[in-house]
């Protein structure tokens, strides 16, 4: 069989190129593939252009040509995507990594230069503002010259890799949100190489990547972990998944944003636990979404759990494309390819194999909300206020609050005199990627502003409004039809361009609010038109925090707190009394008239060209060294990653795991914000101290998002956040849990933060374990929340079960993720983490996804022997974990 036949030609106006033909492919193997998913046949046609016979050979071609919708999934798939996308929280170290492995290789006496992106890199400084000023027409530019002044070291580090490296490029701060700019500008629908076409698709060091599945994109998030090795040239390995169709029919009704319909699907699609799988949208429903709802969608895919939440390219991504200023001949060669693969247009359900095909009606959607502190918790908006009380007095272990019902409409009273109940919204940001893209929910948001300002409302001064646009485009539309001012008048200046209050840049809240809430131990509220509002993301002190609409953000915003049913009550008072949200949303005719200001093509193509011609005069300043090989200079932000600190060319075979300590014991839901906070850094915490014992004051803390440069604080921060709760410690008098990264060293019984028993542990060359329940490390792709595990000396994570990402973060990191089988867990096999525990069943070689023993050995001197699952999953990742991890597999190789 020579799949060199495959290679056809197709025209692109006047010309010709070539491509590998799928539709050959099916002809040679005597395979239907017009029935397979569009989004496997896009990963099909990357392993049939990258089949080399060595890393990809013609088995792999075979078998995911063969695929089937329902087998036991065992095939790696190797995929070479064609380009990497950073955020500069995730792209900071994984330049430190690249820097490190340089000096390893300089060291060696090899061309440093060996070490090189192979892919096309883009890194988009999006992550780092802060909202520290807000409600000011300067907003804007404060916080930016506050942020270079916080950042300047890591933004001379990003100076330094754009110099170093011929393929890494940055989008300078400023421009927008990562996902909004990959959508708008970096996004080319169709690359070449050598006159060979072949689609757009990539992996991001940020879970949201999955947004630019809305124009057909195959996609998703890894940890940058993985992404330095897609970057070096490895193909990104994953098992054959499983894809859930789900078929669209009807429309929404007016009224019903883009968001209600994400925040419903959501629900839907966790409940259906697609976690590692493909969902692919098809249907007429589906048709008649525009692109920017259909990134809304995509976008949440991390928080209903799929790898990805993947629409076909068809008539509407094309009017995108052009609508967003790409060239005519872009244009043309996307629609041109993606018909010669017959891959245009959205298929019904009934013409493709799915795994499962699930069916929403969109008449059926209405408003929504989701928390208090999950995004899969939709609430109908008519029941926010009757849940929300529910929970202030139900207790933690069902997701409540543990609040006296008395407490409930209790006021208090700040020194600075402001009154505050439990449940008020102290936060209010139209913020985050998934909603700014989209002029519809935009456009709602000013429209409401409008009406709600020409009634004669305002917003208290004491909540913290922000508007941070997902990028400077959005920001032209809404001067252009008018709005801007309105949103303005409300509090809702623009502060930032970019990942703000949904990434934990909220900015800290009045002094005299948090000690009231400290004080009183109030539950106050956030609304933001985030992705996420897990504990202690948005801000430390507020403990309900609400995913909403941008609309409905403002009239959340307008009402003042979550205890009204905005359904039944008035938001509030105008100047002819009281004023009801019939009076104030916008109508679907009127936000319809608006759009076409929003695709304006000249408006793009003028904004992005300013990445290249003028960046911003704060960039400008910032002077990097120059340089193959980095010189590390004397930095808090940025240190030499240990990662290869004792790096030789033969790995050492890995030690086994006998008589471990548990570091800590966690419940279900343990997210990546849990494990590897992003937000900031308490002055009396491991990282604070330390930040303190060299000079640097708490005004300049900074986040530890914007530290994670630093391996020093990471592993401070590993397990820190301020709502994590370890089960080995006991229950207080009341019932509640002891929150914050504390735990009990064994067999001392001392309590200590885990950080200083996890060094004690390592000086006294004890190995650690951690254990977890269900859906360990859902949440954002943090390779910190792996790296600082393996720093702190854990050698296997043992949970009911593992989220995507983090699970290959851990194998990356050379950490082993094992599994209980059937119903055991911490609960059933009475684990309290004053046992000694062993793991064996990997001394004879390792086989993906084998049975491994836990030997539980207890205090009274019984043991137990549990067998559990080896959540290496594949083949490849077996040799990563041979290798201490991924990036000594790649520099062994490399070298």
């Amino acid at each position: 069989m020579s799949l060199v036949s495959t290679l056809k030609e197709f025209s692109i106006g006047n010309n010709t190129a070539n491509y590998y033909s799928l539709p050959e492919l099916g002809k040679l193997l005597g395979v239907d593939i017009q029935s397979l998913p569009v989004s496997i046949r896009i990963v099909l046609e990357s392993v049939l252009r990258n089949c080399d016979g060595q890393k990809i050979t013609e088995e792999h071609v075979r078998q995911l040509a063969n695929w089937q919708p329902v087998a036991k999934r065992e095939d790696e798939i190797p995929f070479v995507v064609a380009r990497v996308v950073l955020q500069d929280f995730t792209g900071v170290p994984l330049l430190a990594d690249l820097a490190a492995m340089r000096a390893v290789a300089d060291k060696m006496g090899k061309d440093p230069k060996k070490i090189e992106p192979l892919v096309p890199v883009d890194l988009v400084v999006d992550h780092s503002v802060m909202i520290d000023y807000f409600g000011t027409k300067n907003a804007l530019d404060l916080n930016m010259k506050v942020e270079f002044q916080r950042n300047q070291e890591r933004y001379q580090f990003m100076k330094w890799g754009m110099q170093a490296f011929d393929t890494f490029g940055v989008v300078p701060p400023g421009f927008g949100i990562v996902h909004q700019v990959n959508l708008e500008y970096l996004a080319r629908g169709v690359y070449q190489k050598n006159n060979v076409y072949y689609p757009d698709s990539l992996v991001g060091t940020d879970s949201h990547t999955t947004m630019i599945n809305g124009i057909g994109v195959v996609a998703w998030g890894v940890g940058g972990i993985e992404a330095e090795a897609a970057m070096l040239g490895q193909p990104v390995y994953f098992l054959t998944p499983d894809v859930i169709g789900v078929e669209l029919t009807g429309q929404l009704r007016g009224g019903v944003t883009a968001t209600d319909l994400v925040l419903t699907l959501t629900e839907m699609l966790r409940r259906e636990k697609v976690v590692g799988k493909f969902v692919e949208f098809c249907g007429e429903g589906t048709a008649t979404l525009s692109v920017t709802n259909r990134a809304t969608i995509g976008n949440m895919a991390p928080e209903y759990g799929a790898t990805m939440g993947f629409f076909p390219v068809d008539d509407h991504t094309i009017e995108y494309f052009k609508g967003t200023g790409r060239t005519e001949q872009e244009v043309a060669a996307l629609e041109n390819y993606f018909k010669a693969q017959n891959m245009y247009g959205i298929p019904k359900g009934k013409d493709i194999r799915y795994t499962k095909l699930l069916h929403l009606d969109l008449s059926t959607v209405a408003p929504s909300l989701a928390g208090p502190k999950r995004p899969q918790d939709r609430i109908e908006i008519g029941h926010v206020k009757n849940t929300f009380a529910d929970l202030f007095v139900k207790p933690v272990t069902e997701n409540g609050f543990n609040q006296s019902p008395e407490k409930f409409e209790q006021t208090f009273e700040t020194s600075a005199g402001t009154k505050l109940k439990n449940g008020d919204i102290l936060i209010a940001a139209i913020t985050s990627c998934t909603n700014t893209s989209n002029p519809s929910v935009m456009l709602a948001a000013g429209l409401l502003a409008k009406k709600a300002v020409e009634a004669g409302m305002k917003i208290s001064s004491h909540i913290k409004t922000s508007l941070a646009p997902g990028s400077r485009v959005v920001t032209e539309y809404l001067t252009a039809t008018g709005l801007l001012p309105y949103l303005d008048k409300l509090g809702f200046d623009v502060a930032a361009y970019g990942c703000t209050t949904c990434i934990g840049n909220a900015g800290d809240l009045a002094a005299d609010i948090n000690q009231s809430i400290i004080e009183n131990d109030l539950v106050c509220a956030a609304v933001l038109s985030g992705n996420r509002n897990f504990e202690a993301r948005i801000h430390p002190n507020i403990k309900a925090n609400f995913l909403a609409s941008p609309p409905l953000v403002v009239a959340y915003a307008l009402a003042g707190t979550i205890t009204k049913d905005l359904m039944t009550e008035p938001v509030g008072k105008g100047k002819n009394g009281d004023v009801w949200l019939g009076d104030i949303w916008p109508s679907e005719q009127e936000v319809q008239e608006l759009l076409a200001t929003a695709m304006q093509p000249e408006v793009f193509r003028k904004n992005y060209a300013q990445v290249k011609t003028n960046p911003g005069k704060l960039w400008e300043k910032i002077k990097g060294v120059t340089g193959d090989v980095y010189n590390w200079p004397d930095s808090t932000y940025i240190a030499k990653p240990p990662f290869f600190d004792a790096f030789e060319m033969t790995p050492s075979p890995m030690p086994p795991v006998k008589n471990a300590r548990a570091l800590g014991i966690f419940g279900d839901s343990v997210t990546t914000d849990h494990i590897s906070p992003a937000g900031s850094i308490k002055e009396t915490s491991p990282a604070g101290r330390w930040l303190n014992d060299h000079g640097i004051m708490k005004a300049d803390f900074n986040s530890y998002g914007s530290r994670r440069g630093n391996h020093e604080i990471m592993m401070r921060g590993t397990f820190a956040n301020v709502r994590i709760k370890n089960l080995m410690i006991p229950p207080l008098p009341t019932g509640s849990r002891v929150e914050g990264g504390e735990t009990l060293h064994q067999p001392s019984g001392e309590q200590m933060s885990i950080y200083d028993a996890a060094m004690k542990y390592i000086d006294d060359g004890v190995s650690t374990v951690v254990f977890g329940g269900e859906e360990y490390g859902t949440g954002s792709s943090r390779d910190w929340a792996a790296k600082g595990t393996q720093l702190l000396g854990v050698k296997a994570v043992i949970a009911r079960s593992f989220e995507r990402i983090h699970r290959s973060n851990l194998v990356g990191m050379g950490v082993l993720p094992l599994q209980f089988k059937n119903s055991d867990s911490v609960d059933t096999l009475g684990i309290t983490g004053t046992e000694t525990f062993d793991i064996s069943g990997l001394e004879n070689g390792i086989k993906a996804q084998q049975d491994v023993t836990l030997t539980i050995r207890r205090d009274d001197g019984s043991t137990q022997d549990v067998t559990v699952l080896l959540r290496i999953d594949t083949p490849i990742e077996v040799d990563y974990y041979q290798n201490g991890g991924i990036l000594p597999f790649v520099l062994r190789q490399l070298l």
